[in-house]
């Protein structure tokens, strides 16, 4: 949207506050939050100017027809003085946007909506926005080729956001840094069921169609949020000190899934042990059909898999609600604090369970022909399309394990259960795991891991 400005005999200073939005007295004084938060990956991704507390997300969904009809609102804080700001939702068409209750002027390039409130937002004020939109939500590409957004599915559909596909089915500030809690409603026709995080408040049926409610209290990153629809086996169970398990599996996949309840308690356990307590109020797993989903997802509270997962997928998805869900990533650049500290909790499990040595696995990994952990360093992935890359994986675990190597056993394990407490629920960068590193371990040298192992380029000399 552009506005023609009349010139009148008046100075350049009255037309430079007409320009920017401000005035001399009592007029407009805010200015637009930005469009994206600069992410060095995603650069449009989240948006500036506002920080989400909670999303109430209300969803009707045909299979038949692919077409979804929602309603979001989004209740934020200003962080700054604002004339406008932006939400990212890449397609559908939206029908209506108010802010506080009023009409609010939008305009739309790419995945940006630019909201306009009737009036301007004082830094630190509580607004409530409420978009309505509809249509055929896409299923979005990564820049790796790997799918997200909205995967129709043989009986319903399943929306993954990693990184950015949470935007292919409601507005929002889609950008990790920003976490917030959830209420998701979705109906569906009443042959079909709606699985999505956190724990289901109410489920009820009118009219050929169900309605459920599920409830994420606990601060969530965008792209961890879910909605699985379709025909699933729902079991519940508990797990350590009462924690609600619920699964939900594919009919074509629940042979397979049969002892999925007692192996994510007794994961639960384990990594209970070894990270600190778990921190979510509900656990379980979301199993879909092979051909529906190619990759599985660490969604908060309840991963998705693609079939019956073994237990190595089980212990690193759900080592994900530690490290990633509960401490998600400041940027994309620093995946390797997600998918560093998933992959050693595979080799810490394998260690304990009568397999290989940590260290074995380290040392294996190394002398072998692994040239692609070497491609480049895990807190520098080279561009978009490397943030799921092996040297985020493996080569982020054999930095813990040169950082195990270095202080021992006991004051590694103090690390990552003081990690995983100290920054629960929020977000963190590589420099903040170092330099808290370095803090528990202050008579420690960690430069030549840093230089060597993190940050360097090239298989480092010595193992």
């Amino acid at each position: 949207m552009s506005r023609s400005v009349r010139l009148v005999p008046a100075s350049a200073a009255v037309l430079a506050l007409v320009l920017t939005g401000t005035a001399c007295e009592g007029g407009v004084h805010g200015t637009p939050g930005g469009s994206g938060v600069r992410d060095p990956y995603f650069p449009k991704a989240g948006n500036g100017g506002y920080d989400v507390g909670h999303y109430a997300l209300t969803l009707d969904y045909t299979p038949a027809t692919h077409r979804l009809t929602g309603r979001a609102v989004i209740t934020a804080r200003a962080t700054q003085d604002l004339s406008a700001f932006d939400l990212d939702l890449a397609g559908l068409d939206v029908d209506s946007v108010t802010v506080e209750g009023e009409e609010a002027r939008v305009s739309r390039t790419g995945q940006e909506l630019t909201v306009r409130p009737h009036d301007d937002l004082t830094e630190g004020e509580t607004f409530s926005t409420t978009v309505r939109y509809s249509g055929t939500p896409r299923t979005l590409t990564d820049p790796d080729g790997a799918e997200e957004g909205w995967l129709p599915t043989a009986d319903g559909a399943l929306g993954l956001g990693q990184p950015v596909g949470s935007m292919a089915w409601f507005p929002g500030n889609h950008h990790p840094s920003d976490k917030a809690a959830y209420d998701i409603t979705v109906t569906v026709p009443k042959d079909l069921q709606a699985i999505s995080n956190g724990e289901l408040t109410s489920r009820s049926t009118q009219g050929g169609r169900a309605t459920y409610t599920w409830h994420m209290a606990q601060p969530m990153a965008s792209y961890l949020a879910t909605v699985a629809v379709g025909h699933f086996t729902v079991a519940r169970g508990t797990g350590p000190h009462g924690l609600p398990v619920l699964t939900a599996v594919d009919p074509t996949q629940a042979e397979a899934s049969k002892d999925l309840l007692a192996e994510i308690s007794e994961i639960i356990d384990w990594e209970e042990y070894n990270f600190g307590p778990y921190p979510f109020s509900s656990t379980g797993a979301i199993v879909d059909r092979p051909e529906d989903v190619k990759y599985a997802l660490e969604t908060q509270s309840r991963p998705v898999f693609p079939g019956a997962p073994d237990t190595s997928l089980l212990v690193h998805e759900l080592a994900h609600q530690w490290y990633g869900d509960s401490v998600t990533p400041t940027s994309w650049r620093d995946m390797w604090l997600n998918e560093g500290f998933a992959t050693y909790a595979e080799w810490l499990y394998e260690e304990d369970h009568g397999g290989k040595s940590a260290q074995q696995t380290f040392t294996d990994l190394y002398e072998g022909d692994h040239k692609e952990i070497w491609a480049f360093p895990p807190a520098k992935p080279p561009g978009a399309a490397h943030i799921s890359d092996s040297p985020v994986y493996e080569r982020g675990a054999m930095v813990l394990q040169k950082i195990r190597q270095k202080v021992g056993d006991d004051t590694f394990y103090a690390i990552v259960q003081g990690w995983a407490a100290g920054r629960r629920h929020g977000s963190a960068s590589t420099a903040d795991f170092t330099a808290y590193v370095q803090k528990k371990a202050p008579d420690k040298d960690f430069t030549g891991i840093w230089e060597d192992w993190l940050y360097g380029n090239g298989k480092p000399d010595h193992p």
